[in-house]
């Protein structure tokens, strides 16, 4: 029976590596950008992985295309594209850090600049609780792991004053 020859662009699921997408095709390997691995070459013959969505190979495909598909996947699996608005009533203006001695120097720095660290924070460990979830670990492990992501987040609650939307808040454990 012959394998089915995917094109760039194919999605897998790699025993080994994890998930992945077919960025090149070369004579006897795919060339793949695992999330966890980077770029890996996978022999044609007995790639050792599941199919998760298989574009047709094409030999006049572009590395504009590729690329763009690439993106694609990216966005469907880590979801860290979304841009953040920050409140009003901040924009333009400046976090002032004063030392407790006198003798040191203050810093300032625009909000946004900071707003912009706080919404990246965020982002990594939603990208981190997805990685827990779709790891090996036993499921006590994964709730464990979840906890503290869940009182990461409840330290972080503060910053919410700077978000315009009350959906993109940080929500941390509820008290009883």
């Amino acid at each position: 029976m012959e394998k089915e020859l995917l094109g760039v662009g194919s999605r897998v699921k790699h025993a080994a590596f994890g998930e992945g997408v077919v960025t090149r095709l070369h004579l006897a390997a795919y060339e793949v950008c695992f999330m966890q691995y980077g770029l890996k070459n996978v022999g044609k013959e007995a790639p050792n992985w599941e199919i998760v969505e298989a574009i047709e190979a094409d030999s006049s495909v572009t590395f504009s295309e590729a690329e763009k598909s690439l993106a694609r996947v990216l966005r469907a699996w880590l979801d860290t594209s979304e841009i953040i608005p920050i409140h009003e009533k901040w924009r333009g203006g400046k976090l002032i850090m004063e030392a407790g001695e006198t003798n040191l120097q203050g810093k300032e720095l625009p909000i946004e600049t900071f707003f912009h660290k706080i919404v990246m924070v965020r982002d990594r460990i939603r990208v981190m609780e997805q990685k827990i979830n779709a790891s090996k670990l036993q499921d006590d492990e994964k709730i464990d792991l979840q906890q503290y992501i869940t009182k990461i987040y409840g330290s972080l609650t503060t910053f919410n004053v700077l978000f315009k939307e009350k959906e993109d808040y940080f929500t941390g454990e509820k008290t009883k």
